[in-house]
């Protein structure tokens, strides 16, 4: 059956800028400083002339513009998600507006979204331009900001209309203590050059842990440097570091792009949004054998996933030569995962592999299995499997058994040791 194209949303007539949300001075006296950004721009944009902030929770004239009755503002929903402590909000046109619990998406008690409504939302944080490239390319990333948070945007076509998923980034970056992180990430973080990756699906914390990663060096050595991400989500203020943060597509058009040109602006420290690509990867490699600290992230489970992976970029002949110079750079990798808690929050839980001088053999012969074994007696240099981290947490009474094994890489190996025979 031939289906009838839906179609477009027709352009919508030019309307005046909305009131943006002045973000209040920085008062964390003695902790981390942070500095609320400006509202986020994305490419082409120019920025917005000063206007008077609107009261708390009230949609701006312009965004009230096509909104149906019983619908909420979309600051709204971003202030009960924030208030809630829930990390998503997914609104979309026919579908009822849902946000996402500490894991799991919960449903609002709101009408189906219509069109319009939809509309006006996108009004509420785009502007013309962008909501009429969003209709021409059907796609579109972006961020925002308002007093209480930044939000990450995208906006996408679907079969029923489109849709827009709003990710919420605390303004105040927590400190590694605070997230409850390994102590050897601290050691980590204090290395001069190299290569760390911190690596996690989607939404497993690794924008997180970097960045309580950069504000520990931030505060703690005289350093310079340079963030390129796609959008940029925490923001960092200059403490004993000089920190410069470029958001790909506002700041520079590629990852690679970015890279290649930090090389030649004197930096200490260059942290890469994500490692998507053969040429991001040379490059980092290249900039981690030059006596930079380069950090990156990549979308794996495990440590040793992530030498795979990597190594999955290039051809046969050319991994030897690869295994040498990630054997040379490395650092350590950080693979994090997030789990639901008892008492109803989240905890990471991690698999860490440490470059020690072993390592850097077995990385080399690609003796993989070699390391996995490795990194279950190393302790003493920092190293632990998830197994072993998502156990301490069961010992801890933070999550129940059921969980443990639901998320072990090897549910059998956990399986023993719950039974206390490994």
């Amino acid at each position: 059956m031939t289906q009838t194209p839906r179609p477009a949303a027709p352009p919508l007539p030019p309307l005046p800028a909305p009131p943006r949300v002045a973000p209040p001075e920085d008062s964390y006296a003695g902790e981390t400083q942070f500095m609320s950004a400006p509202p986020s721009r994305t490419p082409m944009q120019a920025p917005p002339p000063p206007l008077p902030s609107p009261g708390p929770q009230t949609a701006t004239p312009r965004a009230a513009i096509g909104r149906s009755p019983g619908h909420p503002s979309l600051e709204e929903l971003i202030n009960i998600a924030f208030n809630e402590g829930f990390s998503d909000v997914h609104v979309g046109v026919g579908e009822v507006p849902r946000m996402r619990d500490r894991g799991e998406m919960m449903v609002l008690s709101y009408p189906e979204t219509d069109l319009p409504t939809f509309m006006s939302w996108l009004r509420e944080i785009l502007s013309e331009d962008e909501i009429q490239r969003f209709q021409r390319e059907l796609e579109f990333d972006g961020a925002t900001q308002y007093d209480f948070a930044r939000v990450r945007i995208n906006v996408f076509d679907s079969l029923r209309g489109p849709a827009m998923v709003l990710r919420l980034i605390p303004l105040k970056i927590l400190t590694m203590e605070q997230l409850r992180l390994p102590e050897i990430l601290r050691t980590v973080s204090d290395s001069h050059k190299g290569l760390i990756l911190v690596t996690g699906p989607t939404g497993s914390g690794k924008s997180t842990t970097m960045a309580a990663m950069v504000d520990y060096i931030n505060k703690e050595h005289a350093k310079h440097i340079i963030t390129i991400e796609d959008p940029i989500e925490f923001v960092h203020q200059s403490r004993r570091s000089l920190v410069k943060q470029r958001e790909v597509g506002m700041h520079t058009h590629e990852f690679d792009n970015a890279l290649k040109a930090a090389l030649r602006e004197d930096p200490d420290i260059i942290l890469v949004g994500e490692m998507r690509d053969k040429s991001t990867v040379n490059t980092a490699l290249k900039a981690a054998q030059t006596g930079h600290l380069v950090m990156g992230t990549l979308h794996t489970n495990s440590a040793i996933k992530t030498l795979e992976r990597i190594l999955t970029l290039y051809t046969a002949e050319e991994q030897p030569a690869m295994r040498t110079a990630i054997a040379e750079s490395l650092v350590a990798i950080i693979a994090q995962g997030l789990c639901r808690t008892t008492d109803g929050k989240r905890a990471g839980f991690h698999d860490i592999l440490i470059n020690t001088e072993t390592v850097k053999d077995y990385v080399r012969q690609g003796k993989y299995e070699e390391i996995a074994e490795l990194m279950k007696d190393g302790e003493y240099d920092g190293m632990i499997t998830a197994n072993q981290s998502l156990f301490a947490l069961y010992q801890e009474g933070r999550i129940t058994e059921e969980t443990a094994l639901e998320l072990a890489p090897t549910p059998n190996e956990m399986a023993m040791m719950l039974r206390g025979r490994v």
